[in-house]
């Protein structure tokens, strides 16, 4: 059974850590945008040769690879708050069933 401490606390959880988890989306979605504009710019930074060897060299860029690299940064630090998230009101919703069990197993016994 999960006790009123633990409801609180998984409240607690979700309230504390709101905007976190809105920060670490926020990064994420930003990252992910600002892909395609540090591939632009990066393209236009490449003088010579067809769009394809722009394109590669845009992508085989050490900026771009970093970027790849912060936006799984950033997407893995989001899916962990959000399953936090989740796994709290599981907890809540859990503890909410219970009660209203409980209220059931009371009402039969009277």
């Amino acid at each position: 059974m999960i006790t009123n401490q633990e409801v609180e606390k998984a409240a607690a959880y979700i309230r504390d850590n709101a905007g976190e988890y809105a920060k670490a989306k926020a990064e994420r979605i930003y990252l992910h945008e600002f892909r395609k504009s540090k591939k632009a710019l990066l393209i236009n930074e490449c003088e010579d040769g067809t769009i394809q060897t722009k394109e590669s060299y845009a992508y085989a860029h050490p900026e771009y690879q970093q970027l790849l690299d912060d936006l799984r940064t950033a997407i893995e630090n989001e899916e962990k708050l959000n399953w936090m998230m989740k796994a709290a009101t599981i907890k809540i919703e859990i503890w909410r069933t219970e009660q209203a069990n409980n209220r059931n197993i009371d009402r039969s016994h009277q």
